[in-house]
């Protein structure tokens, strides 16, 4: 069976340390706190590579844009849209099939066929005021099985193949320091495929963890480095 990017990444740590935290989420502004071991972001991966396949007919080549902030759901929707098959741009392209958005940024998705909207929301509420004809996220991925059989991939991240990308996150993975059972701390955004391969993809073709901190209240970090057990610091 032809691999993909997720597989590539996922499968040596679902082998390893299935049950062990692989991202931790905080939102300094918010107060909000989220853990998902490397199980439940698989399973979470599976159930919106079904969503996209099943509700949206996403086919191994297709252009997908993603336009989401650095969040553990990120990180599922992307390990998702990999898995389906997907060409994963970070930018809007007139030219994707489907754009994963932000509940606030539908807008800038552009002329784009299909578009589904996150909340984000920490206790899976959905996007409020949703205009007609846009699919919201939270409502439809419920549905949807946690296994997934994928079909193979072609690019992975804005044209690059599966080996560009991950040789790319071992390269970066090698400059930060990082191995297996590392604690990584990090405020990186995602917004560019350099940025996703340094802040996230550096950290799971490891084997490490990841604590990610959006809006950073920098005198927690101390105790947070301590309470998360942090090995390593990036960004």
């Amino acid at each position: 069976m032809a691999s993909t990017l997720t597989q590539e990444l996922l499968d040596p740590i679902l082998a390893a340390d299935p049950a062990g935290p692989r991202v931790t989420y905080y939102d300094d502004s918010t107060g909000e706190r989220v853990e998902v071991s490397t199980i439940t972001l698989a399973n979470w991966a599976a159930k919106t590579a079904n969503l996209l396949r099943d509700e949206f007919g996403v086919e191994p080549g297709a252009r997908i844009s993603v336009l989401l902030p650095a969040h553990w759901q990120t990180a599922a929707v992307l390990l998702g849209a990999w898995w389906a098959g997907a060409d994963v741009v970070l930018t809007a392209d007139p030219d994707a099939e489907l754009a994963l958005v932000h509940g606030n940024r539908i807008d800038d998705a552009g002329d784009v066929d299909e578009i589904l909207a996150l909340s984000l929301d920490a206790f899976g509420r959905p996007v409020a005021d949703l205009p007609v004809g846009i699919t919201d996220y939270a409502t439809s991925v419920r549905v949807h099985g946690d296994q997934f059989r994928p079909s193979g991939q072609g690019a992975a991240l804005d044209g690059r193949s599966i080996s560009a990308v991950l040789d790319a996150a071992r390269t970066r993975a090698e400059a930060h320091s990082l191995g297996q059972g590392d604690r990584v701390l990090s405020s990186l955004p995602w917004g560019t495929a350099d940025e996703l391969i340094d802040g996230l993809l550096s950290v799971l073709v490891a084997g490490a963890s990841l604590v990610q901190v959006s809006n950073p209240d920098h005198s927690k970090t101390e105790r947070r480095t301590t309470t998360e057990k942090v090995t390593k610091t990036i960004g």
